[in-house]
């Protein structure tokens, strides 16, 4: 191992302990030039090993943790709101959606208004329930056993019940993604019904947070070029939205206090 290799297996092993920390403390931790450090970092950012956002550093690929979906409401939760309101600004009239399930789909909900008449499909049992008391929805909930971490349907029932559906757009969540893994979830059934939804709808809308990032885990769901559309946050890296967006992706970033939030 080289100087080179012994330097940046350091920075990894200071990040697995500090989970972020500033370009500057790192610098001094090392006891390298800001100049070295910054080198380094472009040669590990350049094989995704770390990211770089704002001046601070994280270690990649961090493995999900499954959550109880009411421990996930509150992770993040102002992100999530945001971005729900976003994603609710792609709603047209008349329009045919399905959504999957989880803390962010639920924000994207909580903002939802059929804008004349709206049809969903969802195997979530809290997003039927909201969707079900606003005026001018109807809704069809995939039928099977309920998942009770994410208070959903996910066996294959669910697979059985979109064999006629056909809709306009597909909005889900995912535990993790990035460019080695593609999009992740915690579990290959949720993976495999949401792969299923995909392929009955004629764009698919991601709704993640920044801090999903850099997350990987069991369940792929799909490669990134697999996304029409990525709804995230202001504290999404850069660098990352760019590649993204050369990919094909049309990358949104919701903000407070946009026009689109009504």
């Amino acid at each position: 191992m080289n100087k080179v290799e012994e330097r940046q297996k350091k920075i990894k092993d200071i990040l697995g302990v500090v989970e972020s920390i500033s370009t500057e403390d790192l610098a001094e931790r090392m006891n390298v030039t800001g100049a070295t450090i910054r080198k380094d970092l472009r040669d590990m950012e350049g094989r995704y090993e770390i990211i770089r956002n704002r001046g601070r550093v994280s270690l990649a690929r961090k493995l999900i943790v499954d959550r109880d979906i009411m421990e996930k409401i509150f992770i993040n939760a102002d992100k999530k709101n945001i971005i729900g309101a976003a994603a609710a600004s792609l709603i047209t009239p008349g329009d045919s959606i399905m959504m999957t399930s989880g803390s962010t789909i639920d924000a994207f909900a909580h903002h939802l208004e059929a804008n004349g008449t709206l049809n969903v499909v969802t195997p979530s049992v809290k997003v039927a329930t909201m969707m079900a008391c606003k005026e001018g929805v109807s809704v069809v909930i995939l039928g099977g056993s309920i998942i009770r971490n994410s208070m959903s349907t996910r066996d294959s029932y669910c697979l059985e019940g979109l064999k006629n559906i056909n809709c306009s757009k597909l909005f889900f969540s995912c535990d993790g993604l990035d460019f080695g893994s593609g999009v992740i979830t915690a579990f290959l059934d949720e993976a495999r019904l949401t792969q299923e939804m995909a392929g009955h709808a004629k764009s698919v809308v991601l709704l993640a947070d920044s801090s999903k990032f850099g997350k990987t885990g069991f369940g792929k769901i799909c490669e990134l070029r697999d996304i029409d559309i990525l709804i995230t946050d202001e504290g999404f890296p850069e660098s990352v939205r760019h590649k993204i967006e050369d990919l094909g992706v049309h990358v949104i970033i919701a903000q407070e206090n946009m026009e689109y939030y009504k």
